[in-house]
Formats: C-alpha cells, sequence, structure tokens
C-alpha cells in the first residue's frame, strides 16, 4: 500500500515537472521577448509622432546694403500743359466763294504753300481796271511832259505867256501824280488778287478744314477761320512753381529762365523731365527758358515754361503732363536706400544693424 501511495505521489511530480518544463521553454521565451520588443518600439514610434512639439519662433531675413555717397539730384514735380511752340490760323483775307483745298488734312505743309483758292474772277478784275487806269495815266504824263517841253523854248523865245508855262508845268505835275496813283491802285489791286490764294505762313502740320468747297468766306460777311498750322517739332510746357520752391532752388543757385547760374559759383541749368500718359518718362530733356516776374495773389504761384524737343511728335499740345523739374544737386551725399527708412509720428528712422 505504501509503495503504491508513493508511487501515485512520484507520477504527480513528474507530470508536474513535464508541465513547468514545457511553460518555460526557450522557443516560447524568445517569442515573448520579441513581443515585447515590439510592443515598445511600437508605442515609441507612437509617442514620438503624437507627442506636442514646441513651436520655433522663425528669426526675419535682414537684407544688409552699404551706404554709398553720389550725386543727388533734388527734384520739384508739377502738373503742366503741353502747347505747340507756333499755332496759326488761317483765316481768308479777301471774300468770296471757296473753290479748291490744296492740302492733304493733318499732313505736314511747308511755309508758303497754297491751301485755299477763293474764286480770283472779280479781284483779277480789280487788277486788268487797275492796271489800265495805270497806262491811262501814264499816256496822260507823257502828253503833258512832250506839252512842258514845247512850252518852254517858246517861252525864252518870248513867244508864250508865263500862264502857259505854269499851265503846262501844272499839268505835268498832276498827271506824275495821277500815274502814281494808279500805281499803287495796281499794287493793291494786286495784292488782294493774290490773296485769292491763302498760303501757310509757317511749316507745320494742318488741321482739318473749317470751311467746306463752296462756302461763302472772308473778313466780313463769310467765315474768316479756314484751318490752323500748328509747328510742334518742339513744343513748350508750361506749370506753375511756388514762391518757397523758387526761393529754394535760388538759394541753390538754379537759375530759372536763363541757362546760366549765379557769377563765380556752381552753375546748375533748370533741366525738365516729363511723364507720358503711360508712365514712362520722356527720353528728352527740355530747359526752363521763361519764368514770369511777378507772383499770382490768388494762388501764390508764378508761370514757368520749358522748351522740349519732339522730334517724333509724341507730344501733343493741349496734353496734361507731370513735370519734374532739377531744384538742386547735392554732391556726394550719403545715399540710403528708401526700404531703410522707417517713417513714424515723431519722424523717419534710418534702420542700422548693430
Amino acid at each position: 500500500m505504501k509503495l503504491t501511495k508513493s508511487n501515485a505521489s512520484g507520477q504527480l511530480q513528474e507530470s508536474n515537472q513535464h508541465k513547468n518544463t514545457k511553460w518555460y521553454n526557450p522557443k516560447n521565451h524568445k517569442a515573448w521577448l520579441v513581443i515585447v520588443l515590439t510592443a515598445l518600439i511600437a508605442g515609441a514610434g507612437i509617442y514620438f509622432f503624437m507627442r506636442p512639439r514646441t513651436k520655433v519662433a522663425s528669426l526675419p531675413t535682414v537684407e544688409v546694403e552699404k551706404v554709398t555717397t553720389t550725386d543727388v539730384n533734388i527734384y520739384g514735380e508739377y502738373v503742366g500743359r503741353i502747347r505747340a511752340q507756333q499755332f496759326v490760323e488761317v483765316h481768308a483775307r479777301v471774300e468770296g466763294y471757296l473753290e479748291r483745298m490744296c492740302f492733304k488734312e493733318g499732313s505736314y505743309i511747308q511755309k508758303g504753300q497754297t491751301l485755299f483758292i477763293i474764286d480770283p474772277k472779280l479781284y483779277r478784275a480789280h487788277v486788268n481796271k487797275a492796271r489800265a487806269q495805270l497806262n491811262k495815266a501814264e499816256a496822260q504824263e507823257r502828253k503833258a511832259k512832250h506839252d512842258l517841253d514845247r512850252i518852254k523854248p517858246l517861252y525864252e523865245q518870248n513867244a508864250a505867256s508865263q500862264l502857259d508855262l505854269d499851265n503846262a508845268t501844272a499839268a505835268y505835275e498832276s498827271a506824275k501824280a495821277e500815274v502814281t496813283v494808279s500805281r499803287a491802285d495796281l499794287t493793291q489791286a494786286e495784292l488782294t488778287l493774290g490773296y485769292t490764294q491763302v498760303t501757310s505762313p509757317i511749316s507745320g502740320y494742318i488741321s482739318e478744314r473749317v470751311a467746306d468747297i463752296g462756302t461763302l468766306v472772308g473778313p466780313s460777311g463769310g467765315k474768316s477761320l479756314l484751318a490752323t498750322v500748328v509747328k510742334s517739332d518742339t513744343v513748350r510746357v508750361d506749370f506753375s512753381m511756388t514762391a518757397l520752391d523758387y526761393l529754394r532752388g535760388k538759394d541753390r543757385n538754379v537759375s530759372l529762365g536763363s541757362e546760366d547760374g549765379t557769377k563765380g559759383e556752381r552753375k546748375l541749368k533748370a533741366y525738365v523731365n516729363i511723364t507720358l500718359a503711360d508712365g514712362s518718362e520722356y527720353p528728352y530733356k527740355g530747359i526752363v527758358d521763361f519764368a514770369d516776374p511777378q507772383v499770382d495773389p490768388k494762388t501764390g504761384t508764378f508761370s514757368v515754361r520749358a522748351e522740349m524737343p519732339n522730334p517724333e511728335r509724341t507730344l501733343l499740345p493741349g496734353e496734361v503732363t507731370r513735370v519734374k523739374v532739377l531744384l538742386d544737386v547735392r554732391e556726394q551725399a550719403v545715399e540710403v536706400p528708401s526700404k531703410a527708412l522707417v517713417v513714424e509720428k515723431n519722424g523717419a528712422y534710418i534702420c542700422c544693424p548693430s
């Protein structure tokens, strides 16, 4: 009986040892180790990606530029108006019906070129009449001269009286005066006839005709204005300056209305730049050639005129433009970029790196 019990107890111990040996199998231990490591790595990765990140403040980019010295031009800006150097109205000087137009509207014409023809028949008849009157007066002058030449020898021989000589002399002088009057009438008639050919007084571009063909034109009852001619290869720019700008320019020896500055000091010409309608700068420069000697008390400004070359006819008379006038030149001034300036309530400051 004891042996049986001992055997049963031994079998139970062997069975427990078998179970424990199966639980602590080295292969199972390695598998659990891999699982634990994988879980730790996964948790660390999740924590790394899901952790709250601290925000790093981005530093601003600061641009640094070296300060240079150069000559700086100081300008004044004004509103100006373009006008032609010459603007001439072509008028009819005699009355008559407009017979012909001898130009293309908007084209360039030369000085003395015929523009219009007014019916010349009436004025040609006046010329012919005046010429006939002159011929008659000259014939009477010749007759009076012959009569005087015949009376003089007779008077010297006492064959003619003093009265005859005086009458012959008076007739001759009267005939000469009549010739002078007739010659003046002929000249006037020829001038009037010449006015029937309306010519251009200057070279330039002509406008469209004001009067149509067949219209009665003239200084008295009809239309007088026929067209306008504009000389715009050189234009003038009119603008107004304040008295303060004038004084500032004068202090810096900028002379308005003349090319040179004060004698014995530096000389600055008041150059003018203008801006076109598209915002671009006109490639040519002008110079101020006139400044009004008095200030308008109503506006506190005075008129200034500049002359600008216009070879390509880019500038049109009547156009409004922006004018920049050179008022000063600061020699060897310290030049700072405008983006380095900080404008505040109390003024403008320059940002300098520490």
